[in-house]
């Protein structure tokens, strides 16, 4: 299948799309609190898509019930909205997606809810750091390895970095218990 290059037009579909489902994981970035159901959000999501001039390009397809996806702390993604509550702590990674005259916006995130764990914190500052640095190598005349390699060099140095803090940790821990 050939690449099909887009119409200004088209283009600008496009972006609407994407514009309306950054600002509805957005919405629910700053209305996610401890207590709230997965189902509160997906009803957030799908009132703001629906404002927005888009439907949901999840629900309904192939039989899926909701507007968004909704995972919460180690489940695996694509996790379908309900009666779970969200507590203090708990990593929710949010997926969303949106059409707009046949045209789709796509894109997730993940949140902290509340006071998190710091290796949590830590962990989903990297990911999003590894994230912008493999746009930024998205370049015109790049190759798509170049993206990869990019995110490979981020997080490895950091996992390095993350091995030194905790030897040094373990050696001050053993140096105070002598």
């Amino acid at each position: 299948m050939a690449i099909q290059i887009k119409t200004l037009d088209q283009l600008k579909t496009m972006r609407r799309a994407g514009l309306l489902v950054g600002q509805t994981l957005e919405l629910i970035r700053t209305s996610i609190k401890a207590g709230m159901t997965t189902d509160a959000l997906d009803a957030i999501a799908e009132a703001n898509i629906k404002r927005g001039g888009g439907t949901s390009n999840f629900k309904g397809y192939h039989g899926f019930p909701a507007t968004i996806c909704v995972s919460v702390n180690d489940e695996i993604v694509h996790g379908i909205p309900g009666p779970r509550v969200i507590n203090e702590g708990d990593i929710v990674s949010i997926d969303c997606g949106a059409i707009i005259d046949g045209w789709h916006g796509d894109a997730a995130i993940s949140v902290g809810v509340g006071k998190i764990d710091p290796e949590d914190q830590k962990l989903m500052d990297v990911c999003e750091e590894s994230m912008w640095r493999g746009i930024a190598a998205g370049k015109n005349g790049a190759k798509l390895s170049d993206i990869g390699y990019a995110i490979e060099q981020y997080t490895n140095m950091e996992s390095c970095k993350s091995m030194v803090a905790m030897e040094l940790e373990q050696r001050c821990i053993k140096s105070h218990m002598f």
